[in-house]
């Protein structure tokens, strides 16, 4: 009897899990197919499921915008900013959680309390900051920018990845006479190697995605995919054919990214979840 609702409750675990994955996908599936699709059959009503493929939108793309410029700046900020941030948040993670003080948690708390804060609220002094500084519409300025918006969750999910470490392993490292760097080069980062990459993905995907900040500090010169795609809204209207062309191609990457990269993510996720 037992072993009949372990198997029942497998089933409908299955199903319940299938169905939220099929639930998420279906706006990437559908974006798929309308960029294949005619402009009329795009915004028939009822939805065409069935319809004659045509390549139209992806030349009409193509002969509007610079496709590799716009990829090629999203490649270097989104790896540029993953970069940055971690070479901060190692060495801020490595202090949090091995040499913590009285006030670690409430900082750490603080910081991932930031991104609670809407990004329109401080919008108008950074575009200031940035005028100012000669930032705007430059690709450091966007690798600032996403530094400092990803770090707290960066700091945070290579905190927890540390804390996993037991402070013997260190300790015993200390006694043989093994520097700081040492340490770091020969223990701490190899045993949390997973989690590190795992945290550079999802800082590098989380930064590809970001929308706000590139269409508020950039104009043409350090313009991401984002912005590529939002400049297939005009004032004539929504053109959705050519704008699901335009977001095929803008996730396409970043989508075989994920797909090549998810063993090491899900191993980086769930690592020291078991012991």
């Amino acid at each position: 009897m037992a072993k009949r609702r372990a198997s029942r409750a497998t089933f409908w675990a299955g199903v319940i899990g299938w169905a939220a994955a099929l639930l998420m996908f279906f706006p990437i599936f559908w974006m798929a197919l309308a960029a294949f699709k005619t402009e009329i059959d795009a915004v028939a009503t009822p939805p065409k499921f069935f319809f004659e493929p045509t390549l139209e939108n992806f030349a009409a793309v193509n002969q509007r915008a610079d496709y590799m410029r716009y990829a090629m700046n999203s490649v270097i900020e989104s790896i540029g900013a993953t970069v940055v941030s971690l070479a901060i948040a190692v060495p801020a993670a490595y202090a949090a959680a091995f040499y913590p003080g009285p006030k670690t948690k409430n900082l750490l708390l603080w910081m991932l309390s930031t991104k609670m804060l809407p990004a329109v609220g401080v919008l108008v002094p950074i575009y200031l900051l940035f005028r100012d500084t000669g930032l705007l519409d430059s690709r450091l300025g966007l690798i600032i920018v996403f530094t400092l918006s990803n770090l707290p969750i960066v700091v945070w999910m290579l905190y927890s990845f540390f804390k996993e470490v037991p402070h013997e392993i260190l300790e015993a490292g200390r006694m043989d006479g093994a520097k700081f760097k040492d340490q770091m080069r020969h223990l701490l980062l190899p045993l949390t190697l997973p989690g590190i990459a795992s945290t550079a993905l999802l800082s590098t995907i989380l930064c590809w995605n970001e929308a706000f900040w590139s269409l508020n500090l950039t104009a043409s010169n350090a313009a991401p995919l984002t912005a590529f795609i939002a400049s297939f809204s005009s004032p004539e209207g929504l053109f959705w054919a050519k704008l699901s062309a335009a977001s095929a191609l803008a996730v396409a990457p970043i989508l075989v990214f994920g797909w090549m990269t998810q063993r090491q993510l899900v191993r980086g996720l769930t690592f020291g979840a078991v012991k």
